[in-house]
């Protein structure tokens, strides 16, 4: 690592505790900023064959506080084994398996079996040199020298090579891409706007220095440099070089035979319902202990039944209003986490403009109000939610930032409260009037509010049901559509197609490792559902990665600024943060959840040849 030599305090110290952290911290699980798949694992926790049970509630409620994240091994390992995984959703996968074109997390999971990043994290999201690239940062924090390991191959055999990680790049500044991944972590690279824009035939801030390395410069020094903005993964040129862009993501490679690099590789897919995995021998970290990983489709409404069987070993995530019935299962450990997550409720502001790739907001948009959308988050009880529906395993949320990054988290800010009467007293001063049972616009025009909501578990449309009832007490018009889940966020704007007749959404996003929001609510994301801007907005997303944001304390002030502005704007609020929990049986060893554990899914291994069923 190169020591900085110029005056800039700041920055050196960033890059001193780089430069420690890159020593002394091995890595967490690889994941992106859309969505996070389980982390992966090898551990020499102690062998025991007693059931490990799981916490037990208190006045019925639980604390994520008393669950480990790391599966207790019992048994000796066998030799090979086949893990059965269950992906916990009423529908199927969408099937875009590459991540540089993905969009949804249930892809991202069935991702995360066979592909990763080049660069990996510790728990405090901090990029290491213990993946498979490592790198060094020149003197003014602009320029970065990636090494890929030598014995880092596609699954094919092909070295993954520097060719490829520009290759990556150069699709997504593409002005054909039609993925989600182009904005500002993109258009930081020197000469990526003009690629963009058709001005240059290279990006010139990128080099292929060897078959091995890569330079990318940038033209700002940024704090998200080191926590999550540099794209870390790679697209086999070899494959890929020759297609359309605009066809990549629709191409077999892509959907039916995708290649990667992980520790497994993609034996068969049946479209949406399952993929059969087996050890990709050549894995750079190691050949897996497991011969083969089935990852299944289960449904919300099956999935206790698969676990109590034995048929599935663990699952991405589980129901948690299925938990306390559930709770004393003798055959699985629970793992627990608090989960980079928020849900949300959602505000159509405007539009996405394809042409410039910005969110356009409409002033004259039917939520534009913000009196209006204060008292639909003041008329809902989200702690009476958490508890309720959820059993204290969700909780009320108070800002975008959740506690899965308590530095920048502000614990102080209480959000929006819940006042049903005060959210009454709100839509009178903004002139929305009471004509019978529902209120009318300030014009005197009839107010109708149309609400779409993700089906999934028992209770998605109880709960969705929930909150038309709280603003129906306020006196609001609201119907309610329930969608699943490929649908609704095409409904909502994923492809940059808005459904105009989309008023309010509630949705969730599993954020990324950086804090940095501008991949959800900046101009240029198309994960900007609400399709909200202002400059107030724009400066405090461009302060928060400037070079006064090295400094932590400063960044914190910035980004408790924003929180605050978010609360003000309310282009969405959030409604509830996620502990994430899993079930995992006894006869799986080295597992665990969250990030920074020093565990990777090579390590899997098993203790019996079946699943465990419960007794």
């Amino acid at each position: 690592m190169r020591k900085r030599r110029s005056g800039k305090t700041m920055l050196a110290s960033l890059l001193l505790v780089l430069s420690l952290a890159v020593t002394a911290c091995s890595s967490g699980n690889n994941t992106n900023e859309a969505a996070e798949p389980s982390a992966a694992p090898t551990t020499e926790a102690a062998a025991t064959t007693a059931p490990t049970e799981a916490p037990a509630a208190e006045d019925g409620l639980y604390n994520i506080a008393d669950f480990s994240n790391v599966k207790t091994n019992q048994g000796e390992a066998i030799e090979g084994g086949t893990l059965n995984f269950g992906l916990v959703s009423d529908t199927p996968f969408e099937g875009t398996l590459n991540f540089n074109f993905y969009s949804g997390a249930p892809d991202a999971e069935v991702l995360d079996w066979f592909d990763e990043g080049l660069l990996t994290w510790d728990k405090n999201y901090v990029y290491t040199n213990d993946g498979a690239a490592t790198y060094e940062v020149s003197e003014d924090g602009r320029t970065f020298t990636f090494t890929i390991r030598d014995n880092v191959n596609w699954h094919d055999g092909k070295p993954v090579t520097a060719e490829d990680w520009l290759f990556a790049h150069e699709v997504i500044g593409n002005p054909a891409y039609d993925g989600p991944r182009y904005g500002s972590d993109f258009t930081n690279i020197e000469g990526m706007e003009a690629y963009h824009a058709g001005t240059a035939k290279t990006i010139s801030g990128i080099k292929v220095l060897s078959e091995k390395q890569l330079e990318i410069t940038y033209v700002k020094s940024t704090p998200s440099l080191l926590t999550g903005s540099i794209w870390t993964y790679p697209l086999a040129k070899h494959i890929f070089g020759g297609m359309d862009v605009a066809k990549i993501s629709a191409s077999p490679e892509v959907r039916q035979k995708p290649i990667g690099f992980g520790p497994f590789k993609v034996e068969s897919i049946v479209p949406g319902e399952s993929v059969v995995f087996v050890k990709n021998e050549d894995y750079w970290r190691g050949a897996p202990k497991l011969d083969k990983v089935i990852l299944k489709v289960v449904a919300p409404t099956t999935v206790v039944q698969e676990i109590k069987a034995g048929n599935i070993d663990l699952v991405d995530s589980f129901p948690i209003d299925q938990f306390p019935d559930n709770s004393s299962l003798s055959n699985v450990e629970y793992l627990g986490a608090i989960d980079r997550a928020y849900t949300y409720i959602g505000f159509k502001l405007g539009k996405w403009d394809a042409a410039n790739k910005v969110v356009a907001p409409d002033p004259n948009a039917k939520m534009a109000n913000v009196a209006l959308r204060k008292a639909m988050w003041q008329a809902v009880d989200n702690d009476a939610v958490g508890k309720k529906f959820y059993h204290g395993l969700r909780w009320n949320a108070t800002t975008l930032i959740p506690p899965s990054h308590p530095e920048f988290h502000d614990a102080s800010n209480p959000g929006i409260t819940y006042d049903p009467e005060a959210a009454k007293q709100t839509l009178e001063d903004a002139g929305f009037k009471l004509d019978g049972d529902f209120r009318t616009n300030p014009d005197g025009t009839p107010l109708t509010i149309n609400f779409i909501s993700m089906t999934g578990s028992d209770i998605a449309e109880p709960l969705a049901q929930y909150y038309v009832q709280s603003w129906k007490a306020i006196g609001l018009n609201v119907t309610l559509e329930m969608v699943e889940f490929n649908t609704f966020y095409d409904r909502v704007g994923s492809s940059g197609e808005d459904d105009p007749s989309v008023d309010v959404y509630q949705g969730a996003w599993t954020v990324g490792i950086d804090v940095d929001p501008q991949g959800l609510y900046g101009r240029d994301a198309i994960y900007n559902f609400p399709r909200y801007a202002n400059d107030e907005n724009d400066r405090l997303m461009k302060e928060g990665v400037s070079e006064a944001a090295f400094d932590v304390e400063k960044r914190k002030e910035i980004y408790k600024e924003w929180q605050q502005l978010m609360i003000e704007e309310i282009p969405v609020f959030p409604t509830l943060y996620r502990a994430a929990l899993v079930p995992v049986n006894n006869r799986v060893l080295n597992y665990a959840i969250g990030d920074g554990t020093e565990m990777y899914k090579n390590e899997i291994a098993l203790s019996a040849d079946k699943g465990i069923a419960a007794e």
